[in-house]
């Protein structure tokens, strides 16, 4: 009799879906920005309240992409340890650690090169802002409060401020998992 239960990497068709609208949609937004999608031929063919939604949707996808981390990281941990409060705390962020840092460390060392050789929309120029402290926050996991105060970093260093929202989940979510002790109480904070 087959297992009604998901193995750990069994893909799930429904959220891959959705994932892949949500990165339409911010690849929409992102050339939007630069290149309305009304004013390209796209406009011939398709009506211009369409395209503007287009262009203007792909900001709340990063939200859902939010959202379906949050799901993905509580099933895995159910399956993992059996309930949300069995969570291994060195365990888990251990693997967080492995999946995010070095991804991270290698994306920073790049656009910190490019600022170092002036490259065009990769030198951080706005006054109150600097190279040690985008850094710094882009690693310190704070790079969307950084930008909070001093404005927004160049276009290819503003890509880590969703990195630093959804980290702050990943350090809360195991910790309040053992705080709360019930999925029930974890689904309702939720």
């Amino acid at each position: 009799m087959p297992s009604s239960k998901p193995s750990p990497l069994e893909r799930n068709p429904g959220i891959d879906l959705l994932r892949g609208i949500a990165i339409l949609l911010v690849v929409l937004h992102h050339l939007g920005l630069r290149i309305p999608l009304k004013k390209t031929a796209l406009a011939e063919v398709l009506p211009t309240r369409l395209l503007s939604a287009l262009n203007f949707n792909g900001y709340e996808a990063v939200f859902v992409f939010f959202v379906i981390s949050g799901f993905l990281i509580a099933g895995n941990a159910i399956r993992r340890w059996g309930a949300l409060e069995r969570i291994d705390l060195r365990d888990f962020y251990a693997r967080r650690f492995a999946r995010i840092v070095p991804c991270l460390l290698a994306l920073v060392g790049v656009l910190s090169v490019l600022h170092l050789v002036g490259a065009q929309d990769y030198a951080i120029n706005r006054e109150g802002q600097s190279l040690p402290r985008a850094v710094l926050a882009a690693l310190g996991l704070h790079l969307n409060w950084y930008e909070g105060q001093t404005g927004y970093l160049p276009g290819n260093w503003d890509v880590l401020w969703s990195l630093s929202i959804e980290e702050v989940f990943y350090l809360g979510f195991p910790l309040a998992c053992l705080l709360l002790r019930r999925d029930a109480l974890m689904a309702l904070l939720l």
